[in-house]
């Protein structure tokens, strides 16, 4: 099974509407370990809004969390114990993507991050960046902690605005690809999802 990891430099990135792309450009399947803040609505119930095949299976959350915190904090106030080894795969024979929280460095609880989720899982990972003052710094430490690991990124997605300097230091220093830069939409919907997805169909 394929494993690709949608991880960002930090929270409200464009984690979910990247995952939603990758899951429609692949017809991958779609899965999100921990989820904190389920008030409204949910990361996979966007995701199902917003994809238009009819392969993709969402797996259920491991830990759902009501508190829009880390989730170390938002388990903490809930009563509930994340435990790290019962954060197990789906079983599927398609290609599996995985959306962490926040950013790399997430506490998932008092002793394991988003990070290392994605070392457990042995997954390829895709980094968001959304354009702002100082993503230039949230988009190399990340990266830099990502590599310390041994993992491997299948390249950049940035978000927002276009600024072409930021995009030109952080591919340099990192030797990373840009896969696509997801411009500010009015509205997601299916027919953005299916318009990006052509960006991510040979990844």
């Amino acid at each position: 099974m394929r494993k690709i990891f949608v991880t960002g430099i930090g929270t409200d990135v464009g984690k979910t509407v990247t995952s939603a792309i990758v899951v429609e450009a692949l017809k991958a399947d779609y899965w999100k370990p921990v989820q904190a803040g389920t008030y409204y609505t949910t990361d996979s119930e966007n995701v199902k809004k917003w994809i238009s095949n009819d392969k993709t299976v969402i797996h259920p959350e491991s830990y759902k969390l009501r508190e829009p915190k880390s989730p170390h904090e938002a388990s903490e106030i809930e009563g509930v114990i994340v435990n790290f080894e019962k954060i197990i795969l789906p079983q599927t024979n398609n290609i599996l993507v995985i959306e962490g929280a926040g950013g790399v460095m997430v506490p998932v609880n008092k002793q394991f991050f988003i990070i290392d989720l994605i070392k457990k899982f042995k997954a390829e990972t895709i980094v968001v960046i959304q354009n702002y003052l100082g993503s230039i710094n949230h988009s190399l430490l990340t990266i830099d902690a990502l590599k310390n690991r041994g993992i491997k990124i299948l390249g950049l997605v940035f978000n927002g605005s276009p600024h072409a300097p930021s995009q030109q230091i952080i591919e340099s220093y990192t030797g990373l690809k840009t896969i696509s830069w997801i411009v500010k939409e009015p509205a997601i919907n299916k027919e953005v999802i299916l318009k990006y997805s052509k960006d991510f169909q040979s990844i």
